[in-house]
């Protein structure tokens, strides 16, 4: 995993064609990079990312930032009536409750 500027990359290796490939990973807009070692695949990154913040400025377009913090979830009024009940039983708010499982669930990716 790549990081700069708050983007995050991750990188694939194409055994066939024998160059690494990559993505931003933390925008919905698309950025990629590639190369064929690990240092021209890091300066790729670095210059894709560059590239397209001065491609927004230049064209008067907000860059997309890596996630903001928030985001909707729509759940059924079931589930939504099971979270508010453990919410309240924790002494937390729904959000924290929420906040509190995805931390569990991605512990590992972080």
């Amino acid at each position: 995993m790549l990081k700069y500027k708050g983007y995050i990359g991750v990188v694939e290796y194409d055994d066939e064609a024998k160059i690494f490939h990559g993505d931003v990973i933390n925008t919905r807009d698309v950025i990629t990079f590639e190369g064929e070692s690990a240092a021209e695949l890091e300066q790729a990154f670095r210059d894709s990312i560059d590239d397209y913040l001065e491609w927004c400025e230049e064209d008067g377009v907000k860059p997309e930032k890596p996630y903001s913090g928030t985001f909707t979830v729509r759940i059924s009024p079931e589930l939504h009536s099971r979270v508010a009940v453990a919410a309240k039983k924790e002494h937390i708010s729904i959000n924290k409750l929420v906040e509190n499982a995805l931390v569990k669930e991605t512990a590992l990716v972080g």
